[in-house]
């Protein structure tokens, strides 16, 4: 007796990447200009020809809040979260009316001076970390952390003036931490350790609500 047995192969598609942040930066004013510092080049460069050639994006931790809190006096804070009523920062064509935006094209601009492929300005940046602390430090609040994070959402939709596309972004952090990390660490969550929303986000299906304690199936977030 033969018999026939069939075989299923499951293909998957494994992406990899890695993350960096602003530290590495060399410029960031004006964004158009912005490079990587001369010491990093000689690992960013070989990195990000990698992830081009694997048509794998960037992924990059942008904090606003930071740049903000150690420079009050040259950064307002409308500007660092999302409010400014006017163009801040006019860079040739492209204006700025947050900070956000201003670093992540300062990135796009090092990326391009990276040499590679002809279109090497396609690698794409994926923002794997951003938020603003509830307490801890100077202007960290509940309701800043409230105002940066619910603008942050509608704005993501929109793209920088560089990339003016939808931009994947990641929220951090899911919980406060109750741990030994320095105080300011410990408060960049959506909820408290106990599980308890912070305020009120619209991810467009439905809501984080102090009220209601609903959570949303569509929130990203970095645990």
């Amino acid at each position: 007796m033969s018999r026939i047995y069939n075989s299923v192969y499951f293909t998957y598609n494994v992406n990899v990447t890695t993350s960096i942040d602003m530290t590495l930066m060399g410029k960031s004013y004006p964004p158009s200009q912005g490079s990587f510092r001369d010491d990093a080049r000689k690992f960013v460069d070989p990195v990000v020809e990698f992830l081009r050639n694997a048509n794998a994006p960037l992924l990059l931790n942008v904090y606003p809040y930071f740049s903000y809190s150690s420079n009050p006096g040259q950064i307002s804070l409308p500007y660092a979260m999302f409010a400014a009523p006017n163009v801040v920062v006019q860079d040739g064509s492209y204006q700025y009316r947050n900070l956000f935006d201003a670093m992540v094209d300062s990135v796009y601009a090092a990326l391009d001076q990276i040499p590679g492929r002809p279109d090497q300005s396609s690698i794409r940046i994926v923002v794997s970390e951003t938020g603003w602390p509830s307490a801890g430090g100077f202007g960290a609040t509940t309701d800043n952390a409230a105002t940066y994070l619910r603008n942050l959402i509608q704005h993501a939709k929109t793209g920088t003036p560089r990339k003016p596309l939808p931009i994947e972004t990641y929220l951090f952090a899911m919980f406060d931490e109750n741990n030994k990390n320095p105080e300011l660490e410990k408060h960049f969550g959506l909820f408290s350790p106990n599980k308890q929303p912070k305020y009120q986000l619209n991810f467009g299906t439905s809501d984080i609500s102090a009220e209601t304690n609903v959570t949303t199936s569509s929130l990203i977030s970095e645990m």
